[in-house]
């Protein structure tokens, strides 16, 4: 295999280094940011032993089909059964972001050439939408992201078959992404209508299907898993926001994604249509998290605007304006250096700090609190220590243990809360003592029996 065609692979890989070093680091030094990686973790652990995915993060046995319909992640399960940590999560989902890029580059040094490939490909790896995604710890669309690369890899290939079938599996991996299939089929159909006029029509079914299977999901699937029968997320675009509420920060989250990423040049292609279900979900929803530029919510959207890029570069440089050929020449390396200079401060910066490669003596001493923790024990917990304990003990979250006492109470200790009284605030009719503070959390354990009656 000549060079040339080791490109995609060897950047894949590189890539895949410094995503898992940094979520690894990020870990090993107690910066986890969300319950979400516990959450998926108790999920993918009850798959791995063949059990219902389970997710008491979410409330004391929530079936998370009941949340989020992604049951793509029990993909894990055989690999987490092996390797039974957190840290398996967080480098699986450095290794499917990682894979993207393969497609990605490889279409790019298709149509532009083997240095304006690289140039698209290191500007996809290093764009601030996955370096978020990689730094929001683990997240179900880290499947989505190479799926998405990948069918529209073959779109511009005029490979209408592949692009289908690498889109029909988004509606396994959230409910929503069942739409972003129906849009990729709608532009398979548009650019295969006039060369391939049955595809096309296969093309319009598929995304018909693909929008009854979204429906459906939303409608009857989810609420079938859920103990409230129904979706709990429509009160995000039902409630006392409208979707004018934060029309400055959506209008930033627009230039972001198209100006450093595609120098607004993506705006020509059609592949955009596959960014407006994800688009319109966050814009139209009243929960201000959606807005902005943080999180996980852009990683779907990377692959998008970039191969929308590659789409109209290859024709921008047979224009017969020459100032659009001009630019259309000069724009891999521009959003190439432009992802090299915001990364300095996005969240790879961190890759050249020391400390990202050891552990501090905080993380040691409170793992080494933790460890009391007896396996196959209850504990209440908040988001570091329950991301460590969800592996080996059943843990709920602060607060929603609806009135179980647990064996051990593991939280963030403050100088304005004292872990006793507030252990007796959530649970009055039990008695925790203090067992440990170091590092600023706090570990309780249950000193006396729960009342007859009263769950343990």
């Amino acid at each position: 295999m000549c060079a040339r065609r080791l490109d995609p692979y060897v950047l894949a890989v590189l890539l895949f280094g410094a995503y898992a070093t940094l979520s690894v680091a990020r870990f090993q030094n107690l910066a986890t940011m969300s319950w979400d990686l516990g959450i998926f973790e108790q999920a993918i652990r009850a798959y791995a032993h063949l059990r219902a995915p389970v997710a008491d993060l979410k409330g004391p046995g929530t079936n998370i089909l009941g949340d989020h319909f992604s049951p793509v992640t029990a993909l894990l399960a055989p690999v987490y059964r092996v390797f039974p940590s957190p840290i398996t999560l967080l480098v699986a989902q450095a290794a499917l972001f990682a894979l993207s890029a393969v497609p990605v580059t490889r279409v790019a040094a298709r149509f532009l050439g083997r240095t304006g490939g690289l140039a698209v490909g290191v500007a996809y790896g290093l764009s601030w939408g996955i370096q978020r995604a990689v730094n929001f710890d683990f997240h179900e669309i880290a499947f989505a992201v190479p799926l998405i690369a990948f069918a529209l890899e073959a779109l511009l290939t005029r490979r209408w078959r592949a692009a289908l079938l690498w889109a029909v599996p988004l509606i396994f991996v959230k409910e929503d992404l069942g739409l972003t299939a129906a849009a990729i089929a709608v532009v398979v159909a548009l650019r295969a209508r006039r060369a391939a006029p049955r595809t096309a029509v296969v093309a319009l079914v598929v995304a018909a299907l693909m929008a009854v299977a979204a429906l459906l999901t939303f409608t009857v699937v989810i609420p079938a898993f859920n103990t409230g029968d129904t979706y709990d997320y429509w009160d995000k675009v039902n409630n006392e926001y409208g979707p004018l509420d934060g029309a400055g920060d959506k209008i930033r989250t627009l230039l972001w994604l198209l100006l450093p990423t595609t120098g607004l040049l993506a705006l020509r292609s059609p592949l955009l249509l596959v960014a407006l279900p994800t688009l319109g979900w966050r814009f139209l929803s009243g929960e201000p998290h959606y807005w902005g530029t943080d999180w996980h919510y852009s990683a779907v959207l990377m692959p998008v605007v970039t191969l929308a890029l590659v789409d109209t570069l290859e024709r921008a440089r047979r224009s017969p304006r020459p100032w659009l050929r001009a630019y259309a020449h000069r724009l891999p390396a521009a959003v190439a250096s432009a992802a090299l200079a915001l990364t300095t401060s996005l969240p790879l910066s961190v890759l050249t700090e020391p400390a990202a490669y050891r552990t501090n003596p905080r993380t040691t001493a409170v793992e080494e609190m933790l460890r009391r923790i007896p396996d196959g024990a209850t504990v209440e917990a908040g988001i570091v220590p329950g991301s460590r304990l969800t592996s080996r003990c059943r843990v709920f979250w602060l607060g929603d243990t609806e009135g179980r006492n647990p064996d051990y109470i593991a939280l963030r200790s403050t100088n304005d809360r004292d872990p006793v009284v507030y252990a007796r605030q959530l649970h009055p009719r039990a008695t925790y003592s203090l067992t440990a503070e170091t590092g600023g959390y706090a570990l309780l354990t249950r000193v006396s029996p729960p009342p007859p009656g009263v769950g343990g």
